[in-house]
């Protein structure tokens, strides 16, 4: 096999391979864990030689299975991406262990391995959102997820094996296939389902007098835009830890009025207040700082709201509702 995509049921990892199903790339083992959800469904259109539920693969990597196979390169998107997720050592095993095991066996097998880091390592921002491995310990995630991205980051650091991989710092990343993600699914959709059910979107009021409701801001980048500057960075070899973000900071109004306009509607928001388990874990700012990447000249930077909310909704979310 010449790829492993792991999580490729997923939201990022399914886009993936459908951007190497666009290069003529089917030679693809995809893994991912599918259990009782409906995120089967997300492999429909996606071309792939092999599949594995991620034990049985993480207990056939460890066995050696994998040696000598001609594999080119491990995308590692496969995780446990729930910012309340409150088992930390599930999410110790899951995010830290797995990822350890898989660059171990990258590194001693000289195969690329790329892999999802998260903005989430970056905290409140009190030290920025620049993708400076050598920043890293300054760092302080709000959450359990968050930390369990910086341990597997710190500690390819430590082991010396950073420069040998290549690792990614995802802002909010919303697009196709992103229904099983329950509670974690992207603003856009819950946006989608709000306004053609009530015709409104309730957002959280703001309790920081420096930001007004709904104007808390993100990064949001589209996943299809993930996908490719993703392959961009295999494709050039790039090594060490790269921001994956639009460089934008973009506040959840602007966010969810792109939605009302894809969908022909005037926009009606509702504020609600922030639930007391969010308070003190919530980001009110995150913008990727993203001058490391385009230093690459890859030739690909995300493209505006207007254009991706756009597409989700009318060739996704709309044909599919339908």
């Amino acid at each position: 096999m010449k790829y492993i995509v792991t999580g490729a049921a997923g939201l990022i990892g399914g886009a993936v391979v459908s951007a190497l199903n666009q290069q003529g790339e089917t030679d693809i083992l995809a893994v991912d864990h599918l259990g009782s959800s409906e995120k089967w469904m997300n492999l429909r259109p996606l071309k792939f030689s092999d599949y594995l539920e991620k034990d049985l693969f993480r207990r056939r990597l460890n066995e050696g299975a994998f040696r000598d196979c001609g594999i080119e390169a491990i995308i590692h998107m496969g995780a446990c991406s729930s910012t309340t997720e409150r088992d930390a050592s599930y999410l110790a095993d899951n995010n830290f262990n797995v990822t350890k095991e898989l660059a171990e066996f990258a590194v001693r097998n000289s195969i690329r391995f790329l892999y999802a880091s998260s903005a989430a390592t970056y905290g409140g921002g009190e030290h920025g959102y620049v993708d400076d491995e050598d920043a890293m310990d300054q760092l302080r995630p709000l959450n359990m997820y968050g930390y369990s991205k910086l341990m597997f980051d710190l500690w390819a650091k430590r082991c010396g094996i950073l420069d040998s991989i290549t690792g990614m710092k995802f802002t909010n990343v919303f697009g196709p296939n992103e229904k099983h993600k329950g509670g974690m699914r992207s603003m856009v959709l819950r946006a989608f389902e709000q306004i053609t059910e009530t015709g409104k979107v309730k957002l959280f009021k703001s309790d920081r007098p420096e930001y007004a409701d709904g104007e808390q801001k993100r990064d949001f980048i589209y996943v299809k835009d993930v996908a490719q500057m993703i392959l961009a960075l295999m494709r050039i070899n790039a090594k060490g830890i790269y921001n994956i973000g639009s460089g934008r900071a973009e506040t959840w109004n602007e966010l969810v009025t792109e939605v009302f306009r894809a969908l022909g509607r005037t926009p009606e928001i509702e504020y609600i207040d922030m639930p007391e388990t969010l308070k003190g874990k919530y980001q009110y700012y995150t913008c990727a700082d993203m001058t490391k990447f385009n230093a690459l000249n890859t030739g690909f930077a995300a493209r505006p709201l207007s254009v991706t909310v756009g597409d989700y909704v009318r060739n996704h979310l709309i044909p599919e509702n339908s």
